[in-house]
C-alpha cells in the first residue's frame, strides 16, 4: 500500500501521529516519503477529516525533533558512519549522493539545513551530516526550527488552501462537467464516423478507378 492510501485508511486522530512520525523518521535520516505524507494530510484537511492546524504543528514537530537526532548521531558517527550506510543504502547514501550534500554545506553552512528541508536529498542528510562536520547546534538549532515551520507549515497551509478551492470548484461546476463530457463524447462519436464514412467513399473511389484503368479484352474472330 502506497503511503498516502494508509494514511487515508487510517483514523482521523492517527492522522497526526504518523505524520508526524513519518517526517521524524526522514529528517533523522531514513529515507521516507515525508513530503508525500504531508501534501496527503493537508489534502484530508482540505476535505475536512482532520485539522490542517494540527497537520501542520505534528509535522513541524516531526522535522524538528528528528532533525535533531539525527544531528546528534551524525556528531556521535561522524563520516564513517556515512561511509557503512553509503555501503549498505548505495541508492540512498552513496558517495555521490555524499559528497553533493556535503558541498552544499561546505558552500551555504546553516543554510542549507534550512534549504535543505526543500529538497528530497538534503532533507534525508541535513540533521546527520551538520552533526558529522561538527556545525555549532545553536546554528544547526535556528536553521532546523525556521525550515521545519516554513516548509511544514507552508506546505500544509498552501495544499490546503489548494484543496479547498479545488473542491468548491469542482462541486459548483460539476454539472458543467458532466454537459462537457457528454458533448465530448457525442462529438467524437460523430467525428469517427465522418472519418470511417471518408475512408469509405476513398476507397470505394480508388476500386471505381482500377476498374476504369483495367484493359478491356477484345473477342478474338475465328
Amino acid at each position: 500500500m502506497h503511503i498516502d492510501a494508509w494514511i487515508e485508511s487510517v483514523p482521523p486522530g492517527a492522522v497526526y501521529a504518523l505524520v508526524a512520525l513519518i517526517i521524524g523518521l526522514e529528517s533523522l535520516g531514513i529515507p521516507l516519503p515525508g513530503e508525500i505524507a504531508l501534501v496527503s494530510a493537508a489534502l484530508l484537511s482540505a476535505r475536512g477529516v482532520v485539522s490542517p492546524w494540527w497537520v501542520a504543528i505534528c509535522a513541524i514537530l516531526g522535522a524538528i525533533i528528528g532533525d535533531s537526532i539525527g544531528y546528534s548521531i551524525g556528531r556521535k558517527g561522524g563520516k564513517p558512519l556515512f561511509e557503512k550506510l553509503g555501503r549498505k543504502f548505495p541508492r540512498h547514501f552513496g558517495p555521490d549522493h555524499l559528497s553533493s550534500a556535503e558541498r552544499s554545506f561546505q558552500k551555504w553552512g546553516m543554510w542549507a539545513v534550512f534549504f535543505g528541508r526543500f529538497i528530497a536529498l538534503l532533507r534525508i542528510f541535513a540533521g546527520p551530516l551538520a552533526g558529522a562536520l561538527k556545525m555549532p547546534y545553536w546554528k544547526f538549532l535556528i536553521a532546523n526550527v525556521l525550515g521545519g515551520v516554513v516548509w511544514a507549515g507552508g506546505t500544509t497551509l498552501l495544499v490546503y488552501q489548494v484543496g479547498k478551492v479545488a473542491e468548491q470548484w469542482l462541486s459548483k461546476f460539476s454539472w458543467v462537467g458532466l454537459i462537457l463530457a457528454a458533448l465530448g463524447g457525442a462529438f467524437s462519436a460523430w467525428l469517427m464516423k465522418r472519418r470511417a464514412a471518408k475512408a469509405r467513399a476513398a476507397h470505394e473511389a480508388e476500386d471505381a478507378a482500377a476498374e476504369s484503368a483495367a484493359p478491356v479484352s477484345t473477342p478474338v474472330a475465328d
